[in-house]
């Protein structure tokens, strides 16, 4: 069983930072490296911090929400937090998430490879397009471009930030002092990518990252999405209300996966899981309702409409959630479409329920929530778990503390690290020089 640790560079979750037990040092490096050796000790494969380039002006078309109840903002850039946590630590992968939407695939390869060599190879890329109009108006847009158009530019920016990562062969430096050479130019190549969106000349700046590549995780759960991961994707990190539509999700993703060539065993599906622990289920759920009563109903519609990038005011928050065409989180979007038919929810309780939630129903003793993960590994639902905390660092430590120790006593996660890098741990083979053109052919094929 993988295990990734799923850390907001700012407040955590919609209320958490008001829980009494979290830390306010969400400015400071000790915050963060306190954290990564926690998740370290616990034998934890990664640190996942995720990104947004906007505050969140998705509820009444203001910040004033998201400020208020700190859903969403601030947000601090990921890459240095990961830099600061892999230096406190020396088996942790660090993985961040960074958009296509609004950089140039020249400074993203470069920016990774140098973070992959800086940390020993245990660097990752959570790709994502962006969700919100938010983001698209601090770039000069009005809105985003529509998903598939998004998507679209989200595929040649893999293909050329693979072609990158490739220009420089693994035996490219020789570094020989005795002759004078440094590098074998015959073993370095050009790009020459000319294409819909960016005109690449390359090479790289930076040899070929210790992994080959930084392991690359992606989280779409639209058609669209899927497919982008299950040709891309290393680690697919999702949400899901029920056991059964986590099973038909990764069963599907596997599937498209090995319809594009691929060993499905090499895409390592983490479904989200916020565990609250206790002596007993009903501890557990004491602890639970008192986080709840921390929720202000607004700061849940508030990150639920950051999610779905709908503006919820619209509509009647006393009736049911009506039919969105396209939403910014396809995953956040069906679990509480799943989850409000199920209990007959109005919009303004699916905020209060949102703003509270524990992903993949995790509540109970160590030995109750090692049930439900097994279960869940068994099932085929999953290769592991994105653990998110209802407040930091407390929240991490309590698992790290009562249910590790269970699935170590189980033999479902590791007891020491064996590998040397992110790709290792996770059971990921690394990529040979080439490897990934033709998922870059057939993505062409399929935008033509």
């Amino acid at each position: 069983m993988h295990l990734a640790a799923f850390l907001n560079a700012g407040p955590q979750g919609t209320s958490g930072w008001r829980h009494p037990d979290a830390g306010d040092g969400f400015l400071t490096a000790a915050h963060y490296t306190r954290i990564a050796r926690v998740l370290e000790d616990a034998g934890f494969d990664m640190a996942f911090v995720p990104d947004s380039l906007a505050v969140p002006r998705s509820l009444g078309d203001s910040f004033d929400p998201a400020v208020t109840w700190g859903t969403g903002t601030p947000r601090l850039d990921p890459l240095p937090v990961i830099t600061l946590m892999a230096a406190a630590t020396e088996h942790l992968g660090v993985a961040a998430t960074v958009s296509t939407g609004y950089q140039e695939p020249f400074h993203v390869a470069r920016g990774m490879a140098t973070l992959d060599h800086l940390v020993g190879g245990r660097a990752g890329w959570n790709v994502v397009t962006s969700f919100q109009d938010a983001e698209a108006q601090n770039f000069g847009q009005d809105r985003l471009p529509d998903r598939q158009a998004r998507y679209d530019r989200a595929e040649e920016f893999l293909e050329v930030t693979a072609q990158l990562w490739d220009s420089w062969a693994d035996d490219a430096v020789v570094a020989d002092k005795e002759s004078g050479v440094y590098g074998r130019p015959e073993r370095v190549r050009a790009v020459e990518h000319r294409g819909e969106r960016f005109a690449v000349r390359g090479p790289l700046s930076v040899p070929r990252p210790p992994q080959g590549y930084p392991v690359i995780i992606q989280a779409g759960a639209s058609p669209a999405g899927r497919d982008f991961a299950a040709r891309w994707a290393d680690v697919v990190f999702c949400s899901h209300e029920s056991l059964e539509s986590a099973v038909a999700f990764a069963t599907d993703l596997r599937a498209r996966a090995a319809a594009h060539g691929r060993d499905p065993g090499q895409l390592k599906v983490l479904p989200a899981a916020t565990p609250v622990v206790g002596t007993d289920v009903k501890d557990a759920l004491a602890k639970h309702e008192a986080f709840a009563e921390l929720v202000h109903p607004e700061a849940g519609l508030s990150r639920l409409a950051y999610h779905v990038n709908v503006d919820l005011t619209r509509y009647d928050l006393d009736g049911p959630l009506p039919s969105l065409a396209e939403v910014g989180v396809e995953g956040h979007y069906r679990e509480v479409v799943e989850f409000a038919e199920r209990e007959k929810l109005s919009v303004r309780e699916i905020g209060r329920w949102y703003g509270a939630r524990t992903e993949g129903g995790m509540i109970g003793s160590a030995a109750d929530i090692a049930d439900t993960m097994e279960q869940w590994l068994d099932a085929g639902a999953a290769d592991g778990f994105m653990i998110q905390a209802t407040h930091v660092p407390a929240a991490f430590e309590e698992f790290a503390d009562h249910v590790v120790p269970e699935l170590r006593r189980r033999g479902l996660v590791r007891t020491a690290y064996t590998g040397g890098t992110l790709r290792d741990n996770l059971g990921l083979a690394r990529p040979a020089r080439g490897e990934w053109h033709h998922r870059a052919r057939s993505a062409a094929g399929d935008r033509t």
